[in-house]
């Protein structure tokens, strides 16, 4: 993957496809997701996820709500998160997936049963996913969608994907 995003060499070669396919300076591009991923990436991230690599990852679950939010399927995303709503990491991917879909308030929600996840710590000190949430909101109801806010977005995905990966 073209933006460094360290993973483990078995894991970083089954997920090469999908990094071909789509790099991470063209994947969510959109802050609040207007329609759902292509058939085709979703195609390949279902055979990414048979994969034995990553099916026996122990955050293969993690891993999988994460690459659902990758291609801007939102609802795939949010199944996994739902099942394990205990999970401070789910709960991380759960509030990312409601800020994505608009629903700003159910994604502090989130955010605050996640509290000060480990990955958070990747993004610097000045990283407020509450802040973070409220910039959305005024770009989406504003437009047009500023590039560091979409950067921003990236920035979290891999951040979080990279601690999913290492665990």
């Amino acid at each position: 993957m073209s933006d460094e995003l360290l993973l483990p060499d078995e894991l970083a070669s089954v997920l090469e496809p999908l990094w071909r396919a789509l790099p991470c300076s063209q994947a969510m591009t959109q802050l609040v997701v207007a329609q759902p991923g292509e058939p085709e990436r979703v195609a390949c991230v279902q055979q990414l996820l048979a994969a034995p690599a990553l099916a026996r990852h122990p955050q293969h679950w993690a891993l999988a709500s994460g690459l659902w939010l990758y291609i801007d399927e939102l609802d795939r995303s949010h199944r996994i998160a739902q099942e394990r709503d205990a999970d401070a990491t789910c709960n991380y991917w759960h509030a990312i997936m409601h800020r994505r879909e608009g629903d700003f308030c159910n994604s502090k929600y989130w955010f605050r049963r996640v509290g000060k996840h480990p990955a958070m710590k990747t993004l610097g000190p000045a990283y407020d996913p509450f802040d973070f949430v409220d910039r959305v909101a005024g770009a989406y109801r504003q437009g047009p969608t500023p590039a560091e806010l979409v950067d921003l977005q990236r920035q979290e995905w891999r951040a979080l994907f990279a601690w999913c990966a290492g665990r």
